[in-house]
């Protein structure tokens, strides 16, 4: 349990980091930004033509009496943004990612040669069209994933007292351990690590992986917070994926929070097989 707090502190640490860094903290806000103008309109969008929508998509109920007809189109238009909610914050990462896959890849790079003991950071030696194709490719496999686990917790909700209890709470960790996968690929990538070994990477540690990001998770759902917090988040996935790689950090104020580096420096081992 003690990873969790050590998670937690990463979040803290890239926060500070980029709080430092003001000229990076900027550049890496753009791409938050943009994001957040797209799923602004599309929310508002569905929230204006939504019941339009319940009402084509349900040419069987039109005979109903009233109050049944209203009741039962209100609960699906409800469940339509609900589902549309969950959907922009298990998503908003990947596709902020994605947008700012040039700006991210810079402040990443900038973070591991700040920390490096050696002032490098690993570069993939890739074209930039590839790495947004692997990037695409994976962000859009962690999705699907994603709403897999979307679709299950929301089925699952509508069981009595467990579903509005634990149901929340695992849903909680679910979309923390997704945010995390999406946040650490960005320096995982860079060092060559594929989707199926960066998986079996974290579910290695899964309490690191809660305290880093289920808290995040959480702050993400206040309107607007992600933009502001995106580019610490990273800075924050880029030191503990170091961490995860048992690459030794040099800047004190960076350094692992638990110390727990046991591996050869810069030493990866990949896992045989997800967990």
């Amino acid at each position: 349990m003690r990873d969790i707090g050590v998670g937690f502190q990463y979040l803290v640490q890239g926060q500070r980091w980029v709080a430092r860094h003001g000229k990076q903290y900027g550049f890496g806000l753009i791409p938050g930004l943009i994001t957040l103008v797209l799923y602004i309109g599309a929310l508002v969008a569905l929230a204006l033509w939504g019941p339009d929508f319940v009402t084509w998509a349900t040419p069987f109920a039109d005979d109903w009496s009233s109050p049944w007809l209203g009741l039962f189109r209100g609960l699906l238009t409800a469940v339509l943004l609900a589902l549309a909610l969950l959907l922009t914050v298990i998503t908003f990462t990947a596709v902020t990612l994605l947008i700012g896959q040039p700006f991210y890849e810079n402040l990443s790079e900038k973070v591991d040669r700040d920390v490096s003991p050696d002032g490098t950071a690993p570069e993939s030696g890739l074209p930039l069209w590839r790495e947004l194709w692997i990037s695409a490719r994976d962000s859009l496999r962690i999705v699907v994933r994603a709403l897999l686990w979307a679709v299950l917790l929301f089925a699952l909700g509508f069981v009595p007292f467990i579903g509005q209890t634990v149901v929340p709470v695992i849903g909680f960790f679910v979309t923390g351990f997704f945010l995390t996968e999406e946040l650490t690929a960005v320096a995982l990538q860079r060092r060559g690590v594929d989707l199926r070994d960066r998986l079996a990477l974290l579910r290695s540690r899964k309490t690191l992986i809660w305290g880093f990001g289920t808290p995040l998770g959480l702050a993400f759902l206040v309107p607007f917070v992600a933009v502001f917090l995106m580019p610490g988040a990273v800075a924050g996935a880029t030191l503990m994926a170091r961490d995860l790689l048992g690459e030794e950090t040099d800047n004190e104020d960076e350094r692992n929070p638990a110390q727990h580096n046991s591996r050869p420096n810069g030493m990866f081992q990949k896992p045989e097989s997800p967990a």
